[in-house]
């Protein structure tokens, strides 16, 4: 009789190559650290060979844990999808879902749609995730992520995509550094010289130079932001200038500050859009998910936030 791999020795191994921690990975697991040890060796006795080097400072996997770590993503996704056969025939929207958000959509946009969404669907356990862009299509691709709410443009893998709406981008500066500013700010009247833009990895900073028409702009090395509060600070201070989209505007992120915003002319902005991996079978619960998150933005009049052109699902 052959002895196979449980799911949730599978699950330890797959938190322990996330997060590269025996405590953060039992934490992540809701499990003792003791626990999630002696599971992964159950496993490694199991299977006949060491998957993980142990010492006290570095988890490091070896060759063959790498390669059975990435077939465990794979049968824990398998199990998922599985499960989550039965879930779409029920109620929808009423189990668990993982949402991973980026975090210059985070703070702006969920404290206007998580009530909406509750309201919606009272029985639906949302478990939030803020990464950015490239972690969040790779949790999404392992599994650990049912969806992921983005900014396009942005190659996110194997995925169906969901556009929601529009977020124009606006150009943010001080009143001393523009004398009688101008009602809006055209993309080559950008000073490129005293552009203070998001550290690399955070799509924002591509997407609003790409979108301005401006791909050759280059932020000071030496002034890059981690949020976008940092940047309004620094331009608080007189350090320069910045590019916000919309949402975060209209959550008051420049309130206060004496700052002045002009829209960038051009049609420049950014598409909010809901992924999920392609072929999943919770696709008709993410569109449910994206159309409560179409109208709870819409009800509050979004202004240059505008349901996105094309409402069909792109591949």
């Amino acid at each position: 009789m052959t002895f196979l791999p449980t799911l949730k020795q599978l699950q330890y191994l797959t938190a322990l190559h996330i997060h590269g921690h025996f405590g953060r990975a039992a934490d992540a697991c809701f499990v003792t650290q003791s626990t999630l040890s002696a599971g992964l060796r159950e496993l490694e006795n199991l299977l006949g060979v060491q998957l993980v080097e142990r010492n006290r400072r570095v988890v490091r996997f070896s060759p063959l844990g790498e390669q059975v770590v990435a077939k465990a993503y794979e049968v824990l996704r398998e199990a998922d999808a599985l499960a989550s056969l039965t879930r779409a025939t029920k109620e929808p929207l009423a189990g668990d879902l993982r949402l991973g958000v980026i975090p210059t959509i985070a703070p702006y946009l969920l404290p206007r749609v998580l009530p909406a969404v509750r309201a919606a669907y009272p029985e639906l356990k949302l478990y939030l995730r803020e990464e950015m862009s490239g972690p969040a299509c790779e949790a999404l691709a392992r599994g650990t992520l049912d969806a992921v709410l983005l900014a396009l443009p942005w190659a996110c893998g194997g995925v169906e995509t969901m556009p929601l709406f529009d977020d124009a981008f606006y150009l943010v500066f001080h009143p001393g550094d523009r004398i009688d500013p101008p009602p809006s700010v055209a993309p080559d009247a950008i000073d490129d010289t005293h552009l203070l833009l998001l550290e690399d990895g955070h799509c924002l900073k591509d997407q609003a130079l790409a979108v301005c028409g401006r791909p050759e702009l280059r932020a000071d090395p030496g002034h890059r932001g981690t949020s976008l509060v940092t940047l309004v600070q620094m331009v608080a201070g007189r350090l320069g200038q910045t590019l916000v989209p919309e949402m975060a505007l209209k959550a008051g992120i420049i309130e206060g500050s004496g700052l002045i915003a002009r829209p960038v002319t051009g049609g420049a902005s950014r598409t909010v859009a809901l992924v999920w991996r392609t072929g999943s079978p919770r696709a008709a619960e993410f569109k449910l998910l994206g159309d409560v998150i179409v109208s709870a933005v819409d009800s509050e009049g979004a202004g240059a936030m505008v349901r996105a052109k094309s409402g069909e699902l792109m591949r």
